[in-house]
């Protein structure tokens, strides 16, 4: 995980589509693995990691965008007024 600036938060993000739960997973390292019930066909699976995230840290969808690897498996995403702490609270308090 990697700090742009102070007011926008840069992560990386581990996808499983087609998974049979929809579910985020924060290992020791803070590395993230979201699953998703959603196939990975016209952005389906994207629609909901930005909802599920949107809902989970209590921000509009609009802050949050996908900077890489919107195809993939692998995303790098941004969060904007947001901190590495508040997200690992956050996704640990769920």
């Amino acid at each position: 995980m990697k700090l742009k600036s102070e007011q926008d938060y840069v992560f990386d993000v581990t996808v499983v589509p087609k998974a049979s739960r929809t579910e985020i997973k924060l290992d020791q390292s803070n590395d993230i693995k979201v699953y998703l019930t959603s196939a990975p066909v016209d952005g389906k699976a994207n629609a909901e990691l930005l909802k599920l995230l949107s809902k989970i840290l209590k921000v509009p969808r609009t802050s949050i965008k996908i900077l890489k690897g919107d195809k993939g498996r692998n995303k790098k995403l941004m969060i904007s007024n947001f901190s590495e702490k508040e997200l690992v609270d956050k996704l640990t308090s769920k």
